[in-house]
Order: C-alpha cells, then structure tokens, then sequence
C-alpha cells in the first residue's frame, strides 16, 4: 500500500505545483490622459504619426527601431483608433490610444513581449519643442522629420519609471503590398493575448497586433451550424474545463453555446459571427477559411458568397477565401457548382492550383523560397501567401529573398515590423 499512496502524492505535489502562466493587460489609468479636456486626434495628426522611428533609452527590452501604425476598431458610429508600434527586438508590440491635450499629444497604453509573458504601462508624450505643432497643424502634409516621441514605461501594473524616446527617420514601407495573415484570428490562446484565439473578440484586436488579413479554423456542429475551433475535440488546450470531451461535430450548436467557455470566457462564435464582426467592426482585408471539416462544403460557400455581398454593400474591398488544406477538402471543393470560379487558397500542389483555378497558392515554410514556383503563380495572375513564419530572422529571410505576396503567422507584430521597416 505504501507504493500506492506514495504516487498519489507524488501526483497532488506535481499538479498542485503546476504554474498557471498569464500576460493580462495592464491597467492603463492615466488621470492626465482621462482629462475632461482631451480631444480625439484628427486624420491628419494620425497620418503624420505613422512611420520609423529609432529607439534611444530602451533598446533592451524594444530593440533599435519600431514602425508605427495606426488601426481601428469600428462598434456602429463609435470609432477606436490605436496606434501600435511593432518594434525590432524579438516580437514584442506596444499598442497606445491618443489624445491632444492643448498643445500636446498624449500617448497612453501598454507592451507585451510575445516570447514570455513580460508586459506593462506604457505612456508618451509629444510637446512644443518635439514637432507637435506641425503634427496638429492640419494645412501641413507630410511627416515632421524633427518628430520626437518621449515616454516612459514599466512592468505590469507598476507606474512606469524606465525612459523611452522615439526619433522618426522615414515613411512606412508601402511599395509592395503584402498581407499580413494572423493564424486563428489574430493569434493563439497559448500566446496569453487579451483573448482566446478564433474568437469574435481576437478578430476585433487583430489589427492592433499588424495583421491585415485573418486565417480561422471552420467546422461545423452536429446540427450542421458553422463555428470557429481548432482542434478536432473538445479539451482543456482551448476550453475552461466542464467535464466535455470528445469531437465538436458530436455536440449541437446550442449545447456548445450553453455548456462550453473558452479559456478567457468567451463563447464559440459561428462562422457568421465572426465574419459580421470583420466586415462591421474592422479594416481587415482579407479572410482565410481553413475548412477543418469533411464533407458538403455547400454551406462554407453559401455563406462565403453572403459576406463578400455584405461586404461590398457597405463599401469594403475584403476577400474572403476558403482554404483547401488536403486532398480530402480538394475532393469536396471539386463537387462544388462553379468550383473554379469560387476564390480559394490552395496549400497542395501548383497543379492543384491550376486545377481549382485558386486565388492563392500557399505552401508552408519549411518548402523553402520556392521563388521559380513563385514566379509561375504570378505569370498565371495568382498570388502565393506561406505559413506559418514566426521566428523573426526567418520572416526577415522571406523578405529580403523571397517573393510571396502575404505571410500567415502566429506573431503577425513581427511581420508588421519587418514589411513596415523594409527600405
């Protein structure tokens, strides 16, 4: 009995030992930035933020340089705009709201090192002797060159204390378009972002992190309903735990809506909520519809056809793809009415490409550059994306040698980074 008795405790002192790691988001209260007398900063403020600029002060934990881009967040007549600065050293991002203040601009968020869980306040300021007045001067174009950004910041929720200040040297690189794919909707549940990945809510925040375009994982309910989720079961990897296991196709829509939370408490969304929240509440250009499920996709692409109607009606250029991961999916797309008239991303061969008249070829990484392949999928009016890139030095090889026109990654702050930077 003893050696029983023993691993049971062994086994208690092991889990009850087991570190739950977190990320959460500071708390940002600034009293100086929540002054009944700040104002929302215009367009033309905005815009001329945007660019380069060299770090000096906190090189350490930033690195040299960052690239500062502006996004929103749409909710009906209310409009959130934050700035992100995606910054060189390894994949850390800090993301800002701004304000004027008077004559000076108020920057006012937080930072987060995706490599670990390192995360705190961060606030800057811009005044009279660092360029604010052309920056608030709407009859001025451009950039102020003499632009500097001067701030502080700190980890968690402790008042920030270490100094940081940003020089602009040039405009952001758009001369080549290039979408910027984030896997799952803007990131994984594992990477401790603000929220769950395939979720409503990380869609919303999606382009704060760099992203233009968004990958999510369809299959369907045992009432046949469309939802966003991963992995083929139930588990505790995604889900608070509540005793459910087994294949999601065996629980209804309604049991999954009722019964199941994801790690940060969100429900699953269905495929139509999450592509209302794309077209309604962000600037995101692009979808990628990883089809995760066997069978019909009738539905997968009733719906495709729905929201790039939807889309259109209120002015919005998306492109909404549906995704041919094997040749089981290739199988069922091929039954499809007007199969090669419908936009798809292909992850097989070029020859499959051709055969489904695809959009978008994407093979991953690990193919290589495969830039002569590139090159015959552009001749043939196609685009070719790869996945998944999220080591840094590699998403700067994919630049500075290959020829892809959009990268699909769990860190799409690097990829910010390293398109935005480019000279």
């Amino acid at each position: 009995m003893i050696k029983p008795c023993f691993t049971v405790l062994l086994c208690i002192l092991i889990f009850s030992c087991k570190k739950n790691y977190d990320a959460p988001v500071p708390d940002t209260k600034w009293d100086l930035f929540n002054s009944p007398n700040g104002t929302s900063l215009n367009n033309n403020t905005r815009n001329k933020l945007e660019g380069v600029y060299s770090i000096a002060d906190a090189t350490d934990v930033f690195g040299p340089s960052t690239a500062l881009k502006w996004s929103y967040t749409a909710n009906g007549r209310d409009t959130t705009y934050h700035l992100s600065m995606f910054c060189e050293k390894q994949v850390v991002y800090i993301i800002c709201e701004g304000k004027r203040l008077d004559s000076t601009i108020l920057l006012n968020g937080y930072w987060r090192n995706m490599l670990n869980t390192e995360t705190g306040v961060a606030r800057f300021t811009i005044n009279k002797s660092s360029g604010v007045e052309y920056l608030l001067n709407s009859s001025t174009p451009g950039t102020n060159p003499e632009t500097t950004i001067t701030g502080t910041f700190g980890t968690g929720d402790v008042a920030p204390d270490r100094t940081i200040t940003l020089q602009y040297k040039r405009p952001l690189y758009k001369a080549t378009p290039l979408e910027i794919v984030a896997h799952r909707g803007g990131g994984r549940t594992s990477d401790l972002l603000p929220a769950s990945e395939n979720t409503v809510e990380i869609i919303k925040m999606a382009s704060r992190f760099g992203a233009t375009g968004i990958e999510i994982d369809v299959r369907f309910t045992s009432d046949g309903v469309p939802v966003l989720y991963h992995d083929a079961t139930i588990n505790e990897r995604l889900i608070q735990k509540n005793g459910m296991i087994g294949p999601i196709e065996n629980y209804s829509y309604a049991q999954l809506n009722g019964l199941v939370r994801l790690i940060k408490g969100e429900r699953i969304p269905t495929l139509r909520e999450a592509l209302d929240a794309v077209v309604y509440n962000t600037s995101l250009r692009y979808v990628w519809l990883d089809t995760k499920f066997t069978g019909s996709m009738q539905k997968e692409r009733d719906i495709q056809v729905e929201y790039l109607q939807k889309a259109a009606a209120v002015g919005r250029n998306l492109s909404i793809t549906i995704g041919i991961p094997d040749e089981e999916v290739l199988k069922n797309f091929l039954k499809l009415p007007g199969y090669q008239n419908i936009p798809s991303v292909v992850e097989l061969t070029p020859q499959d490409v051709a055969t489904t008249n695809a959009r978008i070829w994407a093979p991953r990484w690990t193919l290589g550059l495969q830039n002569e392949e590139v090159e015959r999928v552009h001749a043939a009016g196609r685009k070719a994306f790869v996945w998944t890139l999220d080591v840094p030095d590699n998403i700067n090889k994919y630049f500075l040698q290959g020829k892809f026109d959009g990268i699909l990654s769990n860190y799409p702050s690097s990829v910010a980074y390293y398109y935005y930077a480019k000279q």
